[in-house]
């Protein structure tokens, strides 16, 4: 649903562009092929030894130095949760890392320029947000309904580059916060 939202976006404003960035071993390229075939301009996927084993802190970490070394952007789209440790934490401490705002299950979006209205889902009602960009989102399933790709996109996407982005082409992190040495959180059993 992020991915389908920032698709929405681009297509209402000709000239933006979609990256796709994930952490995970070299078959998480596959999902963002996916993304490619359903409309995405860039993937990269963040891949190495030295970011195994992170808890949520340690991943946002790194996904946010991933960020900044990527450059410019307006707005980060994450999903709500992920559906292995379902914690919703890695979205919200991204923004932290990055010094940016945050606004959490995101059920409908409206961008005015350099400002976005949020109606952020509650457990009983919506709250309207306003916000300027840059902003980090995170998306909940109710935001819209996934597209469809084509299948002249999907051949496309099979044959697109999916960038790898490993700790060496981070030079600015710190190996003290990565992978399994930088997670505060130890799964006993």
């Amino acid at each position: 649903n992020a991915l389908e939202q920032a698709l929405r976006l681009k297509d209402a404003h000709p000239g933006s562009t979609v990256t796709i960035l994930t952490m995970g071993p070299g078959r998480a390229a596959d999902i963002i092929r996916e993304g490619l075939f359903r409309g995405a301009d860039n993937g990269y996927l963040l891949t190495d030894r030295a970011f195994a084993g992170a808890d949520t802190l340690a991943t946002s970490y790194t996904l946010s130095a991933a960020i900044r070394a990527l450059g410019e952007f307006d707005l980060i789209l994450c999903g709500k949760q992920a559906i292995d440790g379902d914690t919703a934490q890695v979205g919200p401490e991204i923004a932290e890392h990055l010094g940016i705002p945050q606004v959490t299950y995101a059920a409908d979006i409206e961008l005015n320029d350099s400002t976005l209205t949020v109606k952020k889902e509650q457990e009983d009602c919506y709250e309207k947000i306003e916000v300027k960009l840059p902003v980090l989102l995170t998306a909940v399933k109710s935001l819209n309904e996934p597209r469809y790709p084509n299948i002249r996109r999907k051949m496309q996407a099979n044959r697109a580059e999916v960038h790898t982005l490993t700790a060496a082409d981070l030079p600015d992190l710190d190996p003290a916060r990565l992978g399994l040495k930088g997670s505060p959180t130890k799964v006993k059993k």
